[in-house]
């Protein structure tokens, strides 16, 4: 198993050497401390750096700021190898997600001032979209940026906000024109270290992804330069999140695939040495039967995925292409979640065992970076055309 297909276009040999080597920091320094990150809520800051340093976040980042130089696979192949160890915990795919942000739209002087740092693991980022009264539906948001000399003053509360305990670096959602509707967004960048009235609320229980530091943010009057807006000029923050969001929603599915091989894999050496009725649970028709309907729904997603990196890579990649990943993946990773449980029988319920984890982690696949019931949505505007 792993994330290329045999025939994927989009795959070379320094993709898989860094896969490999990514593969390896990740068996030596993640799954070791993942129980200890799920008890604590929250990844050691220690392993952030230690990632910048093995050069694990900056592939796709261009040399100058730091990185490597190469293309959207690499970050692929991180989001990948983290599902395949069976962690969800870290955040690093909302910080590959901000740094495509700050490339795709910073000026040189945002681009050097913050993108080296995160790739790094010096700095910590985070994008604040949710509010209590707003999720899928960005254009409601009321947090609001107002021009105050030569700064913006930003009032307002997001809710579910990842890496929020330990974001230096926020991208926020805000309206600059409350009465322009969508064209009144904009996307501001807030330095933590540097924002006074902005309060982390606290660290957010969660069924799952209880490693992941996931918080409410709250900004009262909170000052900053105008020049941390990102984009030319305001009112782009829609549009900039639009042609954002299908790369954030084919990482979803990327991180279910990489999710789905690791329970496959803890499930199939379980049921090969568990024994009842005298024989292995492998033995038996039903568990053959659902590990063959598991196996076939995980490799039609590899596919699927292949291709949308290649189009992620070739620019090519669409809004209902990128929702078709989120939504497939997510919901067949829930199933698998269900079946391989289920073949643990009662120790699947037992939190010592990885699967249980697994199962809680998934369910909110389905729901972040847009509901299913939204990507079902964008799909048939695909078709009702």
């Amino acid at each position: 198993m792993g994330l290329f297909t045999p025939t994927a276009s989009w795959v070379w040999d320094e993709h898989k050497m860094f896969a490999d080597a990514v593969a390896r920091v990740f068996a030596d320094a993640l799954e070791p401390n993942i129980e200890k990150w799920v008890e604590q809520g929250v990844v050691d800051r220690d392993f952030w750096t230690l990632a910048g340093d093995q050069g694990i976040m900056g592939g796709a980042v261009p040399e100058a700021y730091g990185g490597a130089g190469g293309g959207l696979g690499f970050d692929a192949i991180t989001v990948y190898q983290q599902g395949a160890v069976g962690d969800c915990g870290w955040g690093y795919s909302i910080q590959s997600i901000v740094l495509h942000y700050l490339l795709a739209y910073g000026s040189e002087e945002q681009k050097q001032r913050w993108v080296p740092d995160l790739v790094a693991g010096r700095k910590v980022a985070a994008i604040a979209m949710t509010e209590p009264g707003a999720g899928s539906d960005l254009q409601a948001i009321k947090t609001h940026a107002e021009k105050d000399g030569n700064q913006y003053r930003i009032n307002g509360s997001k809710t579910f906000i990842t890496n929020g305990q330990t974001a230096d670096l926020i991208v926020v959602v805000a309206k600059t024109d409350k009465a322009a509707g969508a064209k009144g967004v904009s996307l501001i960048v807030v330095e933590t270290d540097q924002a006074d009235g902005f309060r982390r609320g606290r660290n957010l229980k969660k069924l799952g992804m209880r490693a992941n530091d996931t918080s409410e943010l709250f900004f009262e009057d909170v000052k900053v330069p105008q020049t941390n807006l990102l984009g030319a000029e305001e009112g782009q923050g829609f549009y900039q999140l639009m042609k954002q969001l299908p790369w954030e929603r084919l990482v979803i599915g990327i991180t279910a695939l990489g999710a789905i091989d690791f329970a496959l894999k803890e499930t199939i050496a379980y049921v090969q040495e568990r024994r009842a009725f005298g024989q292995r649970v492998m033995d038996f028709q039903n568990t053959r039967f659902k590990l063959a309907e598991m196996k076939t729904k995980a490799e039609v997603l590899r596919a699927f995925l292949n291709d949308g990196i290649a189009r992620a890579e070739a620019g090519t990649l669409d809004a209902a292409t990128a929702s078709m990943a989120k939504y497939w993946g997510t919901e067949v990773q829930n199933e698998v979640m269900h079946e391989c449980l289920q073949l643990f029988g009662g120790y699947g319920f037992m939190m010592e065992y990885p699967i249980a984890r697994l199962y809680a982690d998934a369910r909110v696949q389905m729901i972040y970076g847009g509901t299913n019931e939204i990507m079902k949505e964008l799909i048939a505007r695909s078709i009702d055309v």
